[in-house]
């Protein structure tokens, strides 16, 4: 216990393959990781700014566990720049597209309750920023940091769950179009660029407000846990532990919210390229078994960039 509270901020949860074990997992950025693009979507460092959130509790940085976002996009023509104070107006105007990873109120505590990471201020920024123009990447994972940005997301009307989003067979976590689970939609089916698959890594839920799209659904297979405790994910979960079914949750939706635009996702591992362990296991867009999920994120950043058309 003693050591997970002093290194979480170096550390993701890992769900193992058994019956719901808390793990813990170094992990390093893979730079070797490379996703050719054929056709960069702009000249390089013509692209649009997008600004990195660096500021609030986030495990990820640019030039670290999100080292291969940063690469992906920067090879694409975007200028990316990080955010180390706090958000307002001034510093949102400068960018096209803002994106928050993982943000947590405190790192070092992971019990109820869960404080908001951003003040009422940052999010009367933000949300008139995206009401004014402004794009929103918000990509969360499990308790604490879908609390830290509940109030955050509540604002543009997504409800995320403070919890644990997990398969009840502890298989790895595919999305596809042929079996429904991931969505058709201007960003799945963008011509040429086609993602017929996703991969994640758990994460948790979140229900979309109805006018949103969404990218991908859960299922009666998940089950979403929202304990108190951190320590109650401890193998094997009591009975006692409150959860529900992930039929009728989502993991994945986006809108057009005033002359804006949101994503929000519900796993920060589905965007980068990691190693973790002693023995270096690939996590995120490196893993064989994600070949999309690069262009996945492209598809997602080219819609919020207002590249791609949105659907009528």
């Amino acid at each position: 216990m003693y050591s997970r509270l002093l290194n979480k901020f170096m550390l993701f949860v890992v769900i193992t393959t058994s019956f719901c074990q808390l793990a813990l997992s170094q992990q390093v950025p893979d730079t070797a990781y490379h996703f050719k693009i054929i056709a960069p979507e702009y000249k390089q460092k013509l692209g649009s700014l997008i600004l990195f959130d660096e500021a609030h509790g986030n495990p990820v940085s640019l030039m670290g566990l999100y080292f291969g976002f940063n690469k992906l996009l920067t090879e694409d023509g975007y200028l990316l720049s990080s955010a180390k104070t706090d958000i307002n107006l001034a510093m949102l105007t400068k960018a096209k597209i803002f994106v928050t990873v993982n943000a947590m109120s405190d790192p070092a505590d992971w019990d109820a309750p869960t404080r908001s990471a951003y003040s009422d201020t940052e999010i009367a920024a933000i949300n008139k920023w995206v009401k004014d123009g402004g794009s929103l990447f918000l990509v969360t994972d499990h308790k604490p940091c879908g609390g830290s940005v509940k109030s955050l997301a509540q604002s543009f009307g997504f409800n995320i769950i403070n919890g644990f989003a997990i398969r009840s067979d502890r298989k790895p976590e595919f999305f596809l179009l042929k079996q429904g689970n991931l969505c058709e939609s201007v960003i799945t089916k963008t011509p040429g660029a086609q993602v017929d698959s996703i991969r994640i890594w758990g994460g948790t839920a979140l229900v979309p407000p109805t006018s949103a799209k969404i990218l991908s659904r859960l299922s009666a297979d998940y089950t979403i846990y929202s304990l108190l405790k951190v320590d109650d994910m401890d193998s094997p979960i009591a009975d006692t532990v409150p959860h529900t079914s992930g039929l009728g949750f989502v993991n994945g939706a986006f809108m057009k919210y005033g002359k804006g635009r949101i994503v929000v996702f519900a796993d920060g591992a589905a965007f980068t390229a990691q190693l973790e362990g002693i023995k270096s296991k690939k996590r995120g867009m490196n893993n064989l078994t994600a070949p999309n999920n690069a262009q996945f994120l492209l598809n997602i950043i080219h819609w919020l960039d207002g590249i791609l058309e949105s659907e009528k």
